[in-house]
């Protein structure tokens, strides 16, 4: 599944998000990372953000999104171009 992940993380706790997030996805611009994963990749990941994260405080959205309807546009310059990896 391809995933887009945005969050509003308390900068107390927003490194540990990005790093975890890094190990998994491509970050995009800030608080923003996408990627394909598998289902229990995502299980693992959103499990994990619940025990980074003050959900009295912090939020996370996460956007599940067939393949086959991603359609990517951007406007201005790509803060972190994503890269084939073979």
């Amino acid at each position: 599944m391809y995933v887009i992940i945005i969050y509003d993380i308390n900068t107390k706790r927003v490194n540990k998000v990005h790093k975890y997030l890094k190990t998994y996805l491509t970050w995009i611009q800030n608080s923003v990372f996408e990627g394909e994963i598998t289902k229990s990749q995502y299980q693992t990941i959103t499990t994990e953000l619940k025990t980074l994260i003050d959900e009295e405080k912090d939020s996370i959205i996460i956007y599940e999104i067939p393949e086959k309807y991603l359609n990517r546009t951007i406007i201005g310059y790509e803060k972190n171009p994503m890269t084939m990896i073979l």
